[in-house]
């Protein structure tokens, strides 16, 4: 008789599933929100001070266009996971108690 979901699913690799997993060890949820938001600011920093030597013309054009590219590539992803977690939370408010 199967007394668990985990004696009958195959194991996967950080994942968990079988008999016997170890925890898996690396960053919890929380670390990786805040080197992500940390390397974020990063880009943008790079990108503005990029713009500011370029507009100086003591940088050159290639790295000031990869730098800003970059920053909008950023910046558009930072958006759409501000949208995102603002329609979760919305849904989560929705949810009857």
């Amino acid at each position: 008789m199967v007394t668990r979901i985990g004696d009958i699913t195959p194991p996967m690799p950080g994942l968990g599933g079988g008999v016997g997993d170890a925890p898996v060890s690396g960053k919890d949820f929380a670390s990786f929100v805040k080197d992500a938001a940390e390397n974020s600011v990063d880009t943008m920093y790079k990108g503005e001070t990029l713009s500011k030597a370029g507009i100086a013309g003591t940088a050159d054009l290639t790295e000031v266009v990869a730098a800003v590219n970059d920053a909008e590539l950023t910046l558009q992803t930072v958006t759409a996971l501000r949208d995102k977690l603002v329609s979760a939370y919305q849904e989560i408010i929705r949810m009857p108690i």
